[in-house]
Formats: C-alpha cells, structure tokens, sequence
C-alpha cells in the first residue's frame, strides 16, 4: 500500500510538470502493458474465440471445433503459385536413443511468436516473422531407454504457459515468455505402463487435459485434467470401467486390467454446451477378442465428458467387440446446421475402420455415417444404429480375405480439415488393407498382422465431402500413403505435404494441385497458418517419423529411392514482399 502511494505521488508530480505530454505517455505506457498481458496470456475467452484472432493459431487444430481451418486469405488460389519459403527452423535430432528421428508436430502461434515441439520433447519458441530463435527448453531424460509409444505432435498454451505431454508420460508447463519450466509432473511410471503421451493435451478454463498412448500393450486407458498453474490432478476418467461401473459388463473376467483403449489424440471442446469430446482406441489384444468377449466399452468410441468432472455424458461406440485394431481417436469436428429456424449441434467422428460418424453432439443420437475409405468390405451392412452386421472376424484357422482398411487404418494420426466457405470436409484415404492373422501369443511380442497390401479398386486419395449428406465432392490421388495433416483456408485451398517432401496445395473446390515446393524431406505434420503484421504465412514441419513411413517401401519398391532420411525443420512459407 505505501509503495502504491509513493508511485501516485511521482506520477502526479510527473503529469502537473509535463503537462499532456506526460499524459500521452502514460497512455502510451498502458498500452504496451496491455499488449505485453495479451502476448503473454491467452485465455479461455480467446481459445473459446479463436475465429476472431485469424492472425494467431492457438490451439492444436486452430480452434475448439478441430477444423483445422483459417480465416486467413491473402493467400488464394490466385496467388498460391507465387509463394515462397522465407525461413526454416531446424528442430534437432533425438538425444536419447529409444526415440525415433522426425517432425510431426504442428506448431503454436500466439501474438507474433510461434512455438514449437520436436521429437525430443524439446520445445522451441521462435519470431513467427523472421524464424529468429527466441528460447529452448531441453527436456531432461531418463537415463535408461524408454519402452512404449513414440510422437511428439504438438504443444497446448494458456495463462501465460505452453503445456507439452512427453513420451515418458509427464506433463510439463514452461513459461511462454522465457521458457522455464513451471511445472514437471509424472502422469504415470512409463516403466511399468509402457505408456507415453505422443500429442498435444487441450487447454480448457484452467484445466489441461491429455491424452495417454499405450493401448497396443497390457494398459488400461484414461483421460487426465490437471490444475493448468499447478498440475495438480483435478480428475482422471478411465476408458475401461472397473466391476461394478456401467459397462464393465461388456468385459469377460480381469480383461478389464488390461484391456487397452489409449487416448492418444486429442479432443475437441463445446463452450456452449460446455462438453469435451474424446476418441478412444482399439481394445487390447489387438487383433484376438477370446478372453475379452463382449462390446468391450469404451474402446473405439467417441466419448462426450464434464470438462469440469471428467463425468461421462454420453458414449458413441463405432467398432464393437474391435478385432481389427481400428483406433477412433481421430478429431472430433464440431459443426452446426441449419434446420428451419433452429439450429442443431453435430458432430463428425471418423474411425480407423473407413467410416465416418455424424452424431447430435447434445445426445450423441446416431444420424448417419458414411465411408471416406474408397473400399470399407469388413462389415456387411450398418443397421438403424449404425453399427456393423456381419462383420468378418479374423481366424487363426480360416480364410482370411483382403479385408480393408487394414490395421494402419483408413486414416491414423494425420487430422482432416473443415472449411465454412465450401460447407466441405477434407479427409485422407489411405486404402491400404490386410489378410489379418491372430498372433499365437496374443499378450507376448505381438507379430499382429500380415499380408498387408494395396486397395486393387483404389489408390491413396485426398477426397472432399459434404459432411451432412456424405457425398463425395472430389478425389486426389496421391502417389503414396498421405501422412501429413490437411489445413483448409479462407483462400479456398487445402495445405499438405507427401512423403516424398513435397509440400503442396489443392484448390479446395475442384481439388486440382495448384503449388508444390519440394522441402527435401518427408512430411507428416499438420501444416497451419497465421499472419504477422498484415502478411500471412503457412508453416509446415518436415522431417518425416511416422511409423507408416518405413512400411511403404514394402508396397511401393520404387518408393526405396524417392523417399527421403527423416530430418527435422520447419519451413515457413508466404507471398514475396512488395519492394518499398
């Protein structure tokens, strides 16, 4: 109070002897703490309001609709063909040797400056106009070789904080203007869970929530808030309900221990309704259901939880009694549609198994689903619900014909887009399919699968639909597996990248190729875009570190010599500037 008092007097002393002078700069003062606040501190108010800050991208898929979509649109199909790389941020390689080498992160932008995580875990934090280095946190290691999952695919930011999760299972929060660590804490001991946390958790009203990978091994899944300040834990919904808990039925004996239905993607978020949505995965043994007989909830389902709770709302399961390892974790979309004078929540779930989900996101009330994979032949039919009929279960014994998708999924870790301009939904199709055989050991060193091959009706493909009715729009065939995410823009383009480093963009209503730069390194990030200062820019990480990546040579053998070494950089590209 009195060095408040001290400051009044000088102040009052400073303004009666420069006059309006003194009080202009005073104003001028306020303002840039104002801005230094801003820059420092997005709220939940300016997540929950992200579409009127086209200029930032600050969260994993731009917005809490997980539409992976900008506003921005001074790059256009007109322009496109002119744009240029104008920096490049060099992201390291893994110190620590059970990590794998590459870039699948999509990067943060927040008031100018862009954030970003590599596969060590190590978090870069550069001028989003010029790429000039600004801080880097180190991640510290443990000194054995980690077991379980590997990804780092993106960071999360509020209250002055960026938030990573780690492939040792730990949460991190590192302050956003110096990058020194705030908070460190072990979500789980990675040496017994064999778990890890690949991508980005989600900020929502002073809570972090993340995700957990490790469903491929004996592990039972959750969902973990957190206290953003602290990382205290606030509350953790399991994926696999205990005995006596609604749906533990769907679970034969202790399979529930052990059964699986990790969280490795993130969500989406309803401030309106105040609802998070999650997808889980496949059931554990992956591909054998004797000894986990039953629907086996909530694996492969899209869940609605109290962000405030962590209490389940409503459940949509897509892949009941899942025996083909087909992952629902894809990304939430939120859409709404107008019916009449009302307008009527949805939400769009796609599924490793080559469906895609319209639900009413309020009830979680099934409205139709349609296939974005070309081939989907591993059900026979969908009844009222929504659910597959005759469905081929995989036999140790019998035949087993080309069954598609295959366990890497119609699509995987690589998120779609949604663009309110065309009302349309661009997806990845990567029409690989399998000859599934149970593994004789199903709880041992898994040798899960074999005879994988290509879809013979249909290659790899970029295709646009209408979400509402499922109609296909157009289709972009692409030369091998497409890994990298897709970004929709106000400009009316799709953004991606290949594997063989080229990064390109479609004309998001015909889907024609209309740029292309090659990076000279594989691709299998999210691009995103963001502007500073009126000029836009699209940035997109290289580097490759998909475990797909290595397959592909064994389907496509000209693919040994196209496909480049992982690396890791950033490129950052926008429209050449106009000369003074």
């Amino acid at each position: 109070m009195q060095r408040y008092e001290i400051s009044k007097r000088r102040l009052h002393l400073f303004r009666s002897q420069f006059g309006a002078f003194a009080n202009l700069l005073v104003l001028l003062f306020l303002l840039a703490g104002a801005r230094g606040a801003a820059a420092q501190e997005p709220s939940a108010s300016r997540l929950e309001h992200a579409d009127k800050e086209p200029q930032n991208w600050l969260t994993y898929y731009g917005n809490y609709g997980a539409w992976s979509y900008s506003p921005l649109s001074q790059i256009t199909r007109d322009t496109v063909k002119q744009l240029v790389p104008v920096w490049a941020l060099p992201a390291g390689g893994p110190t620590n040797p059970s990590l794998r080498a590459g870039l699948e992160a999509a990067p943060l932008v927040a008031d100018g400056v862009l954030y970003l995580v590599g596969m060590q875990n190590n978090v870069y934090a550069a001028d989003a106009a010029t790429g000039k280095l600004l801080w880097n946190y180190i991640y510290k290691w443990p000194e054995e070789n980690i077991p379980g999952g590997r990804g780092a695919r993106g960071l999360a930011m509020g209250e002055g904080l960026v938030f990573m999760g780690t492939q040792d299972s730990h949460l991190v929060a590192l302050d956003a203007k110096t990058g020194k660590e705030a908070w460190n804490v072990a979500m789980d001991d990675v040496f017994k869970c064999r778990c890890a946390i690949t991508s980005a958790p989600l900020y929502i009203k002073g809570k972090v929530i993340s995700g957990v990978a490790g469903g491929d091994a004996p592990f039972r899944g959750y969902i973990t808030a957190v206290e953003a300040k602290t990382g205290k834990r606030l509350w953790r919904f399991y994926t696999i309900p205990e005995p006596g808990e609604p749906g533990s039925e769907t679970w034969v004996g202790d399979s529930w221990k052990e059964g699986g239905v990790a969280t490795w993607l993130p969500g989406s978020y309803d401030p309106e309704l105040n609802v998070v949505y999650w997808g889980t995965g496949n059931a554990f043994p992956d591909l054998v259901g004797e000894g986990r007989q039953g629907d086996n909830l909530y694996a492969a389902s899209l869940l609605a939880l109290d962000p405030d709770t962590g209490k389940l709302k409503w459940y949509y399961q897509e892949t009941p009694h899942d025996v083909y390892d087909f992952d629902s974790n894809m990304e939430p979309v939120l859409l709404d549609s107008k019916e009449g004078a009302r307008t009527r929540k949805l939400i769009l779930h796609s599924s490793k198994n080559g469906l895609a989900y319209l639900l009413d996101r309020e009830t979680g009330k099934f409205l139709k689903a349609f296939p974005y994979a070309t081939t989907a032949n591993w059900f026979k039919s969908l009844d009222d619900n929504g659910k597959p009929t005759e469905a081929l279960i995989p036999s140790a014994n019998g035949a087993n014909p080309l069954t598609c998708p295959g366990a890497a999924g119609a699509r995987n870790f690589n998120h779609s887009a949604y663009s309110p301009r065309t009302g349309w939904w661009y997806t990845s199709s990567s029409e690989l399919c399998n000859r599934f055989t149970p593994p004789e050991n199903p709880r041992g060193d898994q040798n899960l699968r074999v005879g994988r091959g290509l879809n013979p009706d249909a290659p790899p493909n970029i295709s646009a639909f209408d979400p509402l009715t499922g109609k296909k729009q157009w289709t972009f065939a692409t030369r091998y597996v497409n890994q990298s995410s897709l970004l929709a823009t106000a400009g009316d383009l799709i953004f991606g990248g290949d594997l063989e480093g080229e990064a390109f963009a479609l004309d998001a209503r015909t889907g024609k190729k209309v740029w292309a730069f090659n990076t000279g390194a594989r691709i299998d990030a999210p691009p995103v875009s963001y502007s500073v200062n009126g000029r836009q820019f699209v940035a997109i990480a290289t580097g490759g570190g998909g475990v797909i990546d290595g397959q592909v040579s064994t389907l496509w053998p000209e693919a040994k010599d196209r496909i480049p070494q992982a690396a890791a950089t950033l490129f950052v590209f926008a429209l050449p500037e106009k000369s003074k």
